[in-house]
């Protein structure tokens, strides 16, 4: 068994939204690494430029396509275009998320909505419109990012977020049932506390860190890298028999 080229993702063509910053823009890097071409869908279009010529350096090619991927129209077009330039999708990493801590008696409804259109209706929409490409051409691979947040009520009020990650969960386990007959995969990360723009708010103060740290078994927060490295895995077929799985990478906090 040559269990390196498990791991080998040449030749193959990913879609990565929220790649202009983050733990996506770390698995926009960590897949082209491997091989793999990358569509990079960010609604900030001048983040996935950044990306997108950063990821010059390696031997693939890639496309920035900014995005609100809330936006059925929108999402129909990113598949369009990815379509016209690759003629293909073998991977699918929802990873687009937005976080809003908002005490529960004082969160409006338009706030509450907007939270899980970003978060999970933006990850029905990709999937659909991706899977339906995957189901044609014989199957593909689909990792969202949940988060530990589909297993706990937080610390923080972020009742809105924390709902909108178990959907994910669910999600992740329904679209594994009924598309393992197409030969699509799909799984879900849950990242524990991880640093990136969305959560530097809650690094900036020493014992709020200290406090956090104190929860984790390993002693830290993650780095986007970390989860990254776990995208790869679950995107190539080293993970091939793999599937309706949310995989914790959150440093054993869960564990206490």
């Amino acid at each position: 068994m040559d269990y390196k080229n498990k791991f080998d993702l040449g030749n193959k063509t990913s879609i990565v939204t929220g790649a202009g910053a983050g733990i996506g823009k770390e698995i926009a890097i960590a897949l082209a690494q491997f091989g793999s071409n990358i569509v990079v869908a960010d609604i900030n279009a001048d983040h996935a430029k950044q990306t997108v010529k950063e990821l010059q350096s390696f031997n693939i090619t890639s496309l920035a396509i900014p995005i609100d991927v809330s936006k059925e129209e929108e999402v129909i077009r990113l598949v369009n275009n990815t379509m016209e330039q690759f003629g293909k999708i073998d991977i699918l990493i929802n990873n687009a998320g937005k976080m809003q801590k908002s005490r529960f008696e004082e969160m409006s409804i338009k706030d509450w909505k907007n939270i899980l259109e970003v978060n999970l209706d933006s990850v029905f929409l990709m999937s659909k419109y991706v899977g339906i490409q995957m189901i044609k051409s014989g199957g593909g691979t689909i990792v969202n990012t949940a988060s530990i947040s589909s297993f706990i009520a937080n610390k923080e009020p972020q009742c809105a977020y924390n709902v909108s990650k178990a959907g994910i969960h669910m999600l992740t386990q329904c679209l594994a049932s009924e598309w393992a007959k197409y030969n699509i995969r799909v799984n879900s990360i849950a990242p524990g506390y991880t640093k990136t723009t969305m959560t530097k708010g809650l690094f900036e103060n020493a014992e709020n860190v200290k406090d956090i740290e104190s929860l984790i078994p390993l002693g830290r927060v993650a780095e986007p890298s970390e989860i990254a490295s776990l995208a790869v895995f679950l995107a190539s077929d080293a993970s091939s028999y793999t599937t309706g799985s949310v995989i914790h990478a959150d440093g054993g906090y869960l564990v206490w």
